[in-house]
């Protein structure tokens, strides 16, 4: 075991997100071992200090906690409890932060599992995107023990500006992503639709962008992704698939607790459409595209 204030780290997942967050670890001081299908993440990790492994066990074996940064609930099954998965691999009383956004239902069974193996689970979604992944400064959802809290502690340091500690059971963290993903989709979809308006009926979108961002019907979102609406710029920091599957996931929680969600509903419908569309690589915000095709103009603007 390593000294309880640098855990030795099994880190899976080197993607978008997981590098930054890997490489602020090593920062930190903590022994890390990376995990990832890419050869290209992985001698990214390597390059900066780390080490890898072939498969979750092999850099479970030697780890006091295994982080998790993949896409969905799958794939954290795959790696934790599929073909030389961490599980079976880190030591009793070894803690596992997740940080991928599933459902709450999975995230409370996955608790459980891991107790009967002698694991804590913190239940931990983020959120802040590649850049403040690479910054260090994630915003981080967080249910789990505080025993588990305690042994996590460098990690989150490391790698985040606010965690907001929600409860000592699993699946209380994922339920609150949840909502901020409703949300973030939803606003992402409105603004798209609001600067589909502005371009369509003639305005200055640079100009309704500035407007917008100094009265009441601004969001962060807004400020945010609209400005890739303008520049027409869709490189990938948080990709259209993400919102089909979060969306998707917010939809799903709704049908467990018989809970419309109409505005989630046509948000998602949009997303949707822009995958369908072939865009589901590009970034988020390329969900203006939809309306761009439908009318045939363009949103972006020429910086003045």
């Amino acid at each position: 075991m390593s000294d309880k204030n640098t855990p030795a780290i099994a880190f899976i997942g080197l993607g978008s997100m997981g590098l930054g967050m890997a490489k602020n670890l090593l920062k930190g001081g903590h022994k890390v071992v990376g995990v990832d299908p890419s050869a290209v993440a992985r001698e990214a990790f390597r390059a900066a200090g780390g080490s890898v492994a072939d498969t979750p066990a092999a850099a479970s074996a030697a780890a006091d906690i295994v982080a998790i940064a993949v896409v969905n609930d799958k794939q954290v099954e795959t790696v934790l409890y599929g073909e030389n998965g961490a599980a079976s691999a880190l030591r009793k009383g070894g803690v596992v932060v997740q940080c991928a956004t599933v459902p709450a239902a999975f995230a409370r069974s996955l608790g459980e599992r891991l107790a009967k193996s002698g694991h804590d689970l913190i239940d931990a979604p983020m959120s802040g995107g590649r850049v403040r992944a690479e910054s260090g400064e994630l915003t981080f959802m967080a249910s789990g023990s505080p025993k588990a809290f305690a042994a996590a502690e460098s990690l989150f340091a490391a790698t985040s500006a606010k965690v907001f500690r929600l409860g000592d059971t699993p699946g209380i963290g994922s339920l609150v992503k949840t909502v901020n993903q409703l949300l973030a989709g939803v606003h992402i979809a409105t603004a798209a639709e609001a600067m589909a308006l502005a371009a369509k009926a003639g305005a200055d979108t640079r100009a309704v962008y500035d407007v917008i961002s100094a009265s009441a019907g601004n969001s962060w979102m807004f400020g945010n992704r609209v400005p890739h609406m303008l520049d027409d710029d869709y490189t990938p920091l948080s990709a259209i698939e993400i919102f089909v599957k979060d969306l998707g996931l917010v939809l799903g929680t709704g049908h467990e607790h018989r809970l419309p969600l109409p505005m989630a509903a046509a948000a998602h419908q949009l997303f949707l459409a822009a995958a369908g569309a072939g865009w589901g690589r590009l970034d988020d915000a390329a969900v203006v595209k939809v309306y761009e095709q439908a009318g045939d103009f363009k949103v972006s603007s020429p910086r003045r």
